[in-house]
């Protein structure tokens, strides 16, 4: 697969956005952010409930194929913060260089970082990824992995390519 070539699903957590309560703006964003690398093909706003995450990525990734699920709030402390427990409950391994990098860059900001449970893993050929719920936090943490995404990818996709980046 090459560039813009990806299937992609926004899903944000949030009950209050999932009750209309509050306008998305973090999910819109996350759109705009990977449109280059492909099609948005699902973007949906559900509640922060456990099983209903763990439903949706299993659909997504097995039923509809997307090559990366990116979701949008519940990692963070609070009772409903879900997010990372629904991630772990459907993914095949952890990917776990990427949270690492999003905490990293992000505790160059805030020592609140420190406080994120964000996973990244990966379900059969699908790359899960948890960004915080608020649009600055997903602008700063994807803004750290959009570099990789596309090798990322391309090698959930079965590319032979060598991972040696040339210095």
């Amino acid at each position: 697969m090459g560039k813009n070539d990806y299937r992609i699903g926004v899903l944000t957590l949030s009950d209050k956005g999932s009750r209309g309560e509050r306008v998305d703006e973090s999910g819109r964003l996350l759109a705009e952010m990977v449109a280059e690398l492909g099609e948005v093909a699902r973007y949906q706003i559900i509640p922060d409930d456990l099983d209903t995450i763990i439903m949706m990525l299993k659909s997504w990734s097995d039923d509809l194929h997307l090559d990366l699920i990116l979701t949008t709030g519940g990692t963070g402390l609070s009772p409903r913060d879900c997010a990372p427990q629904a991630t772990q409950a459907v993914i095949n391994y952890l990917v776990p260089g990427m949270a690492e990098a999003m905490r990293s860059a992000s505790m160059k900001i805030t020592p609140r970082a420190m406080l994120s449970r964000a996973l990244v893993g990966v379900r059969n050929q699908t790359l899960i990824i948890n960004l915080p719920g608020s649009p600055k936090g997903v602008r700063e943490n994807l803004a750290v992995l959009l570099p990789v995404l596309p090798h990322a990818l391309e090698k959930l996709n079965g590319s032979p390519a060598d991972c040696a980046v040339p210095l």
